[in-house]
Order: structure tokens, then sequence, then C-alpha cells
């Protein structure tokens, strides 16, 4: 995304678009491998009891997905607590500019190198109860769904 990079014709750098781009470039291979373990941990009849009822491609992916939802939404939430806890991509094509690329993890670093410890710690602690909140509400829909 450099000015010197493959594209960097784009001009991405220090956008919101830049820092989306590499937080989905880091939790997608973990969102993907987890996936792929939720899957492969299914029924290995489900495939061709499926077919043989004369489901469709399209039928048989809704099907795994429903029967694999819990693993498959472990992996997005597992995703979701490595992009919330990520400072150096977001620092690296964000720039931690106010207003526009700050993010939560970058400002407490700023404010922590600045020596607004309290600052810093609250909004840790506003992070870290965005998380709980986020993981309650995921644990409240499995529990429901079950």
């Amino acid at each position: 995304l450099s000015r010197r990079g493959p594209l960097g014709c784009l001009g991405l750098l220090y956008t919101p678009l830049a820092v989306i781009l590499g937080e989905a470039c880091l939790i997608l291979p973990i969102i993907m491998n987890l996936t792929v373990v939720a899957v492969s941990s299914a029924d290995a009849r489900l495939a061709p009891t499926l077919f043989s009822l004369g489901a469709r491609f399209r039928q048989l992916l809704f099907w795994v997905a429903r029967e694999t939802r819990m693993g498959i939404i472990a992996a997005v939430v597992m995703g979701f607590g490595r992009a919330i806890g990520e400072v150096g991509a977001a620092m690296m094509l964000g720039g931690n500019i106010q207003g526009m690329t700050r993010t939560m993890t970058t400002a407490i670093a700023l404010e922590t190198s600045k020596g607004e410890f309290e600052l810093g710690l609250a909004l840790g602690i506003v992070l870290l109860l965005i998380a709980f909140a986020v993981n309650g509400v995921v644990r409240w829909l499995e529990q429901r769904k079950t």
C-alpha cells in the first residue's frame, strides 16, 4: 500500500480503507483456518446424505454451515478478538491520524506514550467492555439456539 508498493498507485496509505484492508489481511487466515477445521469436523455422512436427498450445492452449503455454525461463529469471534487488539497494522497503514484513522488501540498506545496513563487505562477498559459485550451476546445466542 506504500507509494512504491504494488498497490501504491491507489493512494490508500493513511486512509481508513488501508486500516480495514490491513486488519482483514491479519484476521482472514485465522477465520478461514478455524472455519475449515469446524467444517471438517462435521459428520462425514452429512454431504452424501444431502446429495442423496436431492440437495443442490447451495442447499448443501446452507446445511453444512447450519450444522457447523457454532464453530464458524467461534472463528469469527476469534478474528474479532485479534482485530480489536491489533496496534501495528493500524499504526503502519493508518498513521493514527486523529478524526480519520485513529483506532482505540492506537489511541491507547499514543496516550500511554505521552504519559497519560489514566486516559490510556480508561480507553483500555472501554475496549475490554466492548469485547466482553460481544462475547456475551455470542454466548447468549449460542445458548438460545441450542
